[in-house]
């Protein structure tokens, strides 16, 4: 299951993990056609999955999906949370709704999420879950109070939940992306993408791909030994 796997580093994972004999599960909430297209794409390339609509900010809606997909496939060995979103603005001009709209998102999806597959996994005594957070996650970043309170979020509840599950053979990681090629980043200007570019080491933003290849290994046995761990890709942003 890769959630929020219709673009950017979610379709890459997705992609990824289809190539390594995986059937994946694309969760979307919006965007169906591009949902559609990463399925078609790795089925052409030899892989199995298909796209399940639903909102990972729903208690509801996970719990459905989540017993749809257990029914069906009888169990779930790989755990993406990806699924995110932001509402960026400096905290004296935060709406309410902008806070609560990127923690229901971006943390409580990922509680949603992990709590949903995790019974199935105890009994499998077998699992694989990877959270996506973010480099401000651990720095901070201004004007994204929002975003950067819910990702440190997940670095603690990723190393939480390791701890709770780690004797019954799940790991569970996450992955702290930089400045990615995403749309979330095609929008900043020219200026703001070579101020960012002086600040990272490689002088340069990551691709969607590079992430991916991180989050296959932390999902493969490959990493069997590495829990509770927060792996930044970063091109050397923060060390």
């Amino acid at each position: 299951m890769v959630t929020g796997g219709s673009r950017g580093i979610g379709s890459a994972v997705a992609l990824n993990l289809a190539s390594g004999g995986a059937a994946v599960i694309v969760n979307y909430l919006t965007n169906e056609k591009k949902a559609l297209q990463v399925v078609n794409e790795l089925k052409s390339s030899g892989g199995t999955g298909e796209a399940v609509r639903f909102d990972v900010s729903s208690e509801n809606d996970v719990k459905n999906a989540f017993d749809g997909i257990l029914d069906k496939y009888g169990r779930i060995d790989i755990l993406v949370n990806n699924a995110g979103t932001t509402m960026d603005n400096l905290l004296v001009r935060m709406k309410s709704e902008e806070w609560l709209k990127v923690i229901h998102t971006n943390l409580n999806g990922v509680f949603f999420c992990t709590r949903a597959v995790l019974r199935t996994m105890l009994k499998q005594r077998s699992g694989s879950i990877v959270n996506l957070t973010s480099v401000v996650g651990i720095t901070g970043n201004r004007g994204q109070a929002n975003y950067c309170a819910a990702k440190a979020g997940v670095i603690g509840f990723t190393k939480s939940v390791a701890r709770e599950v780690a004797s019954r053979g799940i790991r569970v990681n996450a992955v702290a992306p930089g400045f990615i090629e995403t749309d979330m980043t095609s929008s900043l200007s020219e200026e703001k993408r070579n101020e960012i570019k002086r600040a990272i080491p490689v002088e340069k933003l990551g691709t969607p791909g590079e992430v991916a290849d991180v989050v296959f290994f932390l999902c493969s046995d490959l990493s069997s030994y590495i829990t509770g761990q927060v792996i930044g890709v970063n091109g050397g942003m923060l060390m």
